[in-house]
């Protein structure tokens, strides 16, 4: 047959099936397959839980010509390689092609790939297995409980509190945890406590350094009021002070593992600014193979979503050679670091690491896009730096006395950078404080206090979470897997059960009335410890150790109970989401205005609808002050769509600026400070042109984009630019 193909292998995305193809030649044609094809229907709740939980399957709307396409293609093929991604969602995909399309077990054969490299596309194809129907299981197990859950409760939600609402089994577990906290902060009560530091003078030389109190020779003390403070004050003072402990010595410290998804998605947010969803979709693109100057097209990471710290013993070796290479024999510890995963990883595949050493950051950087640069960077830094030497410090700690009471002085300095010359998790880039040393004391040698400072402090709440740091709580507490973090966060701020305030996630009133809800009617979906356990339940499917069918009957018993139960009770009740009042009050009647969302998001509108209409755009307070007046700093968005930053006080400050504004402030002038807008890490810069600091225009490194001067914008000279553009344009 003259169009017959050989051998076909299916992937996910075009990307992929372009990588894959070079590396496999004429004999293989990749296709993609563009994600699922097959699932439950989107107009039922397609599972016949009467029947023993049986998922009922179609064709999915919207791909017919993709399946069409394919059809033609599997029947020609002689052999089909299913090479979707080496997880139980990759696994499903696979099987469910291999359902769709009718494919025997000796033409249908299964193969993934850890990482797009041309060895290993090429071993695996030469290695391939069957379906492993475990992982199958645990998927539709997974997608059928979050089927029952969601198509049970959120009808039951859009009756009793809010059309268009929805529940989930993760989804509702991170939403309860965004609103125990905000109760956590609300409950809080902060404790006093003091600082007492003295500056101590050389008394025969030159030297000076500042201890803090510390205790007595028995124990550590706390300072909880002034009181406490004054007696310790009166007690040295006038006394004599001497050097009564001087310690020297080394301390090692060790590099962090490399990246896993939620560690990943964590540093990510923190140092590069990218929120989750970003983070796996920029990585996604590094697995399945960018375009590399004199290399073709080149897969540069490992897969992404992954809770193992495995790394395979060439890649040891490979790291090896090239730290001893590049840094030097010192640099190399005597034998690789294996790093142990927590308890219940799954172990199928490696942590995230560059495919190919060589292919460092800066050798490749003009073949990536800016994220993905930065990306790769961070991930290429990790592994590197994770079999490299310990941080050797130099560290001291002296301890002055007088009257029985200890201050304490301690400062580490760094003796051999070890892996820290490529990587150091301890501090973000630029932000590192320098240390002043402290003189070269002895013991028994009498000092003078010079300076006696106090400072009064306050215990603080817990912060909200932000992205970052819930992706850790979930990951600490079992909630959801490596998959499942990004769509999580994604879906609770997208409805608004949870909002970003700057870098922080706050629960909505709706959030707080859909957990309260949740707490009360269906206490096991939203218990952490219930949802850890499910989690463990299905990794049991995946290795072979419970029926997927026996799991859904044990969680459906209770589930169906309580479900029955919230039914009756809340036959003929309307649960009302309390208005969020704002503290902006109505142009038109002087009410308080209230927070209310629409198709368009969530804007301020007045309490006294129908008689009074006025609705206005909802503002968001920002960081810092203004550096003209001093008002608060509100985050706008101009007619067509433009954000932009401008002061409370419109018309007598008149302050305004595209860049955004941070909590620093300027070191010489002290005023708010700014950076650039967009991803990534952005260096704040003095806007206060009396400033020395200040950073002109010219030099924040604005790329050129027209944009749109509006009638609610203060006219600057860049906003005059973007109208002329504007107008030049229509």
């Amino acid at each position: 047959m003259a169009n017959s193909i050989r051998n076909l292998v299916i992937v996910e995305s075009p990307a992929k099936a372009r990588t894959i193809e070079k590396y496999l030649g004429d004999n293989y044609k990749v296709t993609a397959s563009m994600g699922h094809l097959r699932d439950l229907p989107k107009s039922t709740m397609g599972v016949d839980i009467e029947n023993g939980f049986e998922p009922l399957y179609t064709p999915v709307k919207g791909r017919e010509s993709v399946i069409d396409d394919l059809k033609k293609k599997v029947k020609t093929a002689q052999t089909v390689y299913l090479a979707t991604d080496p997880d139980r969602e990759g696994e499903a995909i696979s099987w469910h092609l291999k359902e769709l399309f009718e494919l025997p077990d000796k033409k249908a054969r299964r193969v993934t790939f850890n990482e797009i490299t041309g060895r290993v596309v090429k071993e695996s194809i030469e290695n391939p297995r069957d379906i492993n129907q475990n992982l199958v299981d645990a998927q539709q197990a997974r997608r059928i409980l979050d089927r029952i859950v969601g198509y049970k409760l959120s009808p039951l939600l859009w009756r009793k509190i809010k059309r268009g609402l929805s529940a989930g089994r993760v989804q509702s577990v991170a939403t309860r945890m965004t609103v125990d906290r905000e109760e956590e902060i609300k409950a809080f009560v902060p404790e006093e406590y003091w600082h007492l530091d003295i500056t101590f003078e050389r008394i025969n030389q030159p030297g000076s350094y500042t201890a803090r109190f510390f205790g007595t020779k028995e124990k550590k003390t706390e300072l909880h009021n002034e009181r406490e403070v004054q007696e310790i004050t009166e007690a040295v003072s006038g006394a004599s002070f001497i050097i009564s402990s001087v310690k020297r010595g080394e301390k090692r410290r060790a590099p962090s593992p490399p990246f896993i998804t939620s560690t990943l998605q964590q540093e990510a947010s923190r140092r590069l600014g990218m929120t989750p969803y970003r983070t796996m979709s920029v990585a996604q693109q590094l697995y399945e193979g960018v375009d590399i100057t004199g290399e073709g097209t080149v897969g540069l990471i490992t897969y992404m979503r992954t809770d193992s710290l495995r790394i395979s013993d060439e890649a040891l070796k490979s790291a090896a050679s090239f730290i001893k290479e590049h840094y030097g024999e010192d640099y190399c510890p005597g034998k690789p670091r294996v790093f142990k995963a927590k308890a219940g990883a799954q172990d199928a595949h490696e942590s995230i690491r560059p495919s190919v050493i060589a292919l460092t950051p800066e050798r490749i950087r003009k073949d990536l896009t800016p994220e993905q640069y930065r990306l790769y960077r961070l991930i290429w830094s990790r592994f590197t730096a994770g079999q490299m030497s310990d941080a050797v410090y130099d560290n001291v700690v002296i301890d002055t006395e007088s009257k029985g009471y200890i201050f304490r002085a301690n400062h580490s300095e760094i003796k051999f950078p070890g892996f820290t010359a490529v990587y150091d998790d301890g501090k973000d880039d630029e932000t590192e404080e320098k240390q002043k040393p402290l003189p070269d004391l002895s013991e028994g040698e009498a000092v003078r206090p010079e300076e006696i400072s106090k400072e009064q402090l306050f215990t603080r709440p817990p912060s909200r979470y932000t992205e970052a740091t819930l992706i850790r709580a979930m990951e600490e507490k079992g909630i959801g897997r490596p998959s499942t973090y990004a769509p999580t966060i994604g879906t609770i701020t997208t409805r608004e059960y949870v909002i970003k305030e700057g870098k922080f996630l706050k629960p909505t009133a709706l959030g707080e009335v859909i957990t309260g809800f949740m707490k009360e009617r269906f206490p096991d979906i939203v218990d952490l410890k219930f949802t850890a356990r499910m989690e463990d339940s299905l990794d049991s499917i995946e290795n072979g150790e419970n029926r997927w069918k026996a799991v859904l009957e044990e969680f459906y018993k209770d589930f169906s109970g309580e479900f029955s139960d919230a039914e009756k009770a809340l036959e003929g009740v309307h649960i009302k989401v309390p208005d969020e009042e704002s503290d902006e009050q109505c142009d038109k009647c002087g009410k308080m205005l209230v927070i209310k969302s629409g198709r368009f998001g969530r804007f301020l509108a007045c309490p006294g609808y129908p008689e009074c209409d006025f609705t206005k755009p909802l503002v968001v307070l920002m960081p810092g002050n203004c550096p003209n007046c001093g008002g608060r700093i509100l985050k706008r968005t101009s007619k067509k769509g433009y954000t932009y930053y401008a002061c409370e006080n419109r018309t007598p400050c008149g302050f305004m600026s595209w860049d955004v504004p941070v909590a620093d402030n300027c070191p010489e002038c002290k005023k708010n400070m700014f950076k650039l807008s967009g991803r990534g890490h952005k260096k704040p810069f003095c806007v206060n042109q009396n400033c020395p600091a200040f950073l002109p225009e010219e030099k924040r490194g604005y790329k050129k984009k027209a944009a749109a001067n509006t009638a609610d914008e203060p006219e600057t000279e860049k906003t005059k630019k973007r109208s002329a553009a504007d107008k030049k344009k229509s």
